[in-house]
């Protein structure tokens, strides 16, 4: 058979024609034919360098192309049904579509096997001296500048190992090629790195977001709760409260005859007999209980006056300081309103100006102790026209409120200035009672009777006081000891050194052992628990508690001895701050609307002021904060108000004048304070709790008292008289306690004058 033609494939680097016969011998120790011509071929026919890239860069281009249409076809969720490829798996395993160059597949002659061992020979030596010539080479650097140039692309003009490759222009489009396939490689990469840090930031960021907003979110208001809307004809009310506090009206001030829209109203609702403050029983800490629900030991207003030893400042009531937050504890119920989406409007409301958590009313009226109540009325009536719901291009600023609170503080500053008993407060009262017949017009005249809840509350009551009622503090402890003295007329005593208020305490209960007009206690020790008074730092650790109608007083207050001696007259002429359950201190909860669907004139069992936040709450379809409440609406009521069930008046503590000695000796100063400890009565013998039936004890050593005394004059019975008689006499009491008050004041001076602040 005759040898296969030679193939005519374009030369190479590699190829024998660049050098010699022998050159194919070097590189084939594998080689088996008889000729150089035969090794020759052989070496034509393999692949060069740009040979193996072309083929490598033919298999990435498969394998690209096999993925990409493998991808689309999972993203189109078939498995390969939409791939038309003949024999897949053949495809898959078999080799390259590129066929590598071969030689000559033709079966060669057999050469006779002498001739063809002296071939051989001769070719191995040709292969030995070639291998050992190009060995000396490589010593000297050639073989290295070719290994270079040929990764260049081939060999370059002027080298010393020869000319430029043919392929050197397929090589460079080749190392193009495969450049531009890596820069594409990086390219992804770089681009998955960068959406990667970029969408890692956005959701650093967003979560960062979140985090904040849901912070925010604790102090901003929540979405408007679906509520029910109810029409007065003209616009659409949601459920809507009006709280009013009468700051001072005593629960028994309803059985003067001078309260028929107060009567009217009890008569229309649901009221308990009477609501109990808290512990103490003043202004401040129950205005604040009022609208938290929680006692004073747990809101931390504790008293009108007290020291904070963790702030290291004192609180007192009139001081701007006191309309700082960090006082007041507790979630008052405008910010549980305005957390819940609901509007309010607070009208001079008792700690409203203190930022408390730092959410403000939608509305805010400053404190203003010389408002006429007309202008209260007023207020009120605006709020309610405002636009609601209904009012579709209404700006949410200028929407009504849900929650309107007012404070009234008529009748506390007239009690303390002129006595709960006095013609004054008669008249205070008597206004109070026609600005609230106004408010209820008002709602009427607009149809929103049975569309808004309307609450009137007080905090507390009102004693009378008497210079025979007083305690001079010196008397009691060594005031040099103390530091800091906490609430009025009550005393909480800070010694100067903690280590001294057990001693302190133990002569103070000495004193008390012949005086039953005053109780001592310490905090941690034996406060009643029905005070709820001892679990607050701000709490003094040693309270000095008179009964009711008494007062302790300092001698820059007032002097006792001096007082008696001249017959001075005390200011102020009411007090309250005493036992929070004593009659005298019984307060008043009325309520009529939706929000009370209960037969009129219910009557409901007595309860303490720390409910109504949860009442108001659930009037309005609001969540509580946790409180010490525990009443929820609808009440349950016990029965209907009746004369029978009627609250008897309480009685005021008696007053005791003892004779003054022009010169008194020591001897005669204590027989009289023996005298006073022996005849002085506590008030809650005197109280409506007694038996009315039963007689007082006598005061002995004292002459009765006078009723046609100038200090206390006789009133007579105003239902047998005739209206022309009442107003004479009603102006002739005017005339009468004005004089003895601007006489009084003469007396005692201003500084006394300016203990009848509100308190």
């Amino acid at each position: 058979m005759a040898p296969p033609a030679p193939t005519n494939k374009p030369g190479s680097l590699l190829s024998p024609s660049h050098y010699d016969d022998d050159a194919s011998s070097i590189h084939s120790e594998r080689s088996d034919q008889d000729t150089d011509s035969e090794d020759d071929e052989v070496l034509m026919g393999a692949r060069t360098s740009a040979d193996i890239r072309a083929h490598d860069r033919n298999v990435l281009l498969e394998e690209e192309e096999r993925d990409k249409l493998l991808e689309e076809s999972r993203r189109r969720g078939r498995r390969g049904s939409a791939l038309v490829m003949p024999a897949p798996l053949k495809k898959l395993f078999s080799k390259s579509f590129t066929e590598l160059p071969m030689a000559g597949s033709s079966e060669q002659e057999e050469i006779p096997a002498e001739k063809s061992s002296d071939k051989r020979k001769r070719r191995r030596e040709r292969r030995s001296k070639r291998k050992e010539r190009l060995m000396d080479e490589a010593s000297h650097g050639e073989d290295g500048e070719l290994m270079y140039e040929m990764e260049e692309g081939g060999m370059k003009e002027g080298s010393a190992t020869g000319s430029s490759s043919d392929n050197e222009g397929s090589d460079e489009i080749d190392r193009r090629g495969l450049r531009i396939l890596h820069d594409e490689k990086s390219q992804r990469r770089r681009r998955w790195r960068t959406w990667l840090f970029i969408h890692s930031l956005i959701a650093v960021g967003f979560s960062i977001l979140v985090l904040v907003a849901w912070k925010l979110s604790l102090h901003r208001k929540s979405a408007v709760p679906i509520q029910t809307m109810l029409s007065n004809g003209t616009a659409l009310f949601a459920p809507t409260t009006i709280l009013i506090s009468l700051d001072g009206f005593r629960a028994d001030f309803l059985n003067r005859g001078i309260t028929p829209r107060l009567n009217a109203f009890i008569k229309e609702g649901v009221s308990p007999v009477y609501m109990n403050p808290s512990f103490p029983s003043v202004t401040f800490p129950n205005h604040y209980t009022l609208v938290t629900g929680l006692y004073p030991e747990s809101h931390g207003i504790v008293g009108n006056t007290f020291w904070d030893m963790e702030l290291k400042e004192e609180f007192y009531y009139t001081n701007p300081s006191a309309m700082q937050s960090k006082w007041w504890g507790g979630e008052p119920l405008w910010v549980t309103a305005e957390n819940q989406g609901i509007r309010t409007a607070i009208h001079m409301w008792p700690g409203s100006e203190a930022h408390i958590m730092a959410i403000e009313p939608a509305f805010l009226d400053a404190y203003n102790g010389a408002e006429p109540l007309s202008n209260k009325v007023n207020r009120i009536m605006q709020l309610l026209d405002m636009p609601g719901r209904e009012n579709e291009v209404a700006e949410v600023q200028d929407m009504r409120p849900q929650l309107i609170a007012a404070y009234v503080p008529n009748v506390d500053g007239d009690g303390h200035l002129y006595g709960p008993n006095s013609t004054e407060i008669r008249v205070t009262i008597n206004d109070v009672d026609n600005m609230l017949d106004h408010v209820f017009q008002g709602l009427e005249q607009r149809n929103l009777t049975n569309i808004v809840n309307v609450v009137v509350v007080s905090d507390h009551g009102m004693a009378t006081t008497d210079v025979t009622r007083l305690i001079q503090l010196e008397d009691l402890v060594d005031t040099n000891l103390i530091e800091h003295t906490d609430g009025w007329p009550l005393y909480g005593l800070r010694p100067k050194d903690p280590a001294q208020v057990q001693s302190m305490y133990d002569g103070l209960v000495e004193k008390a052992a012949t005086n039953p007009n005053l109780d001592v206690y310490l905090r941690d020790v034996n406060m009643p628990e029905r005070y709820h008074f001892s679990k607050n730092e701000r709490i003094a650790p040693l309270w000095i508690v008179p009964k009711t109608g008494w007062a302790i007083v300092t001698k820059d207050e007032f002097d006792v001895v001096e007082g008696k001696e001249k017959g001075l007259v005390y200011h102020p002429r009411g007090l309250h701050g005493y036992d929070h359950e004593h009659p005298l201190m019984r307060a008043i909860f009325v309520a009529r609307g939706p929000a009370f669907p209960h037969a009129p004139n219910s009557r409901v069992e007595p309860f303490q002021n720390t409910e109504v936040y949860n009442i108001v709450c659930d009037s309005l379809g609001l969540v509580p904060k946790p409180n010490n409440g525990t009443l929820r609406l609808p009440l349950k009521p016990i029965g209907l108000h009746s004369p029978d069930t009627a609250l008897e008046d309480p009685n005021d503590p008696p007053t005791s004048t003892p004779t003054p000695s022009p010169t008194p000796s020591p001897s005669a100063t204590s027989e009289e304070e023996a005298a006073d400890a022996v005849i002085s009565i506590s008030p809650i013998e005197a109280s409506s709790a007694a038996d009315s039936n039963e007689i007082p004890p006598h005061m002995v050593g004292v002459d009765p008292i006078d009723d046609t005394n100038v200090d206390r004059p006789v009133v007579p019975d105003e239902s047998e008289m005739t209206q022309e008689e009442k107003d004479f006499w009603e102006w002739f009491k005017a005339k009468l306690d004005g004089l003895k008050g601007w006489f009084g004041e003469l007396l005692s001076g201003d500084k006394d004058a300016e203990t009848g602040e509100r308190r």
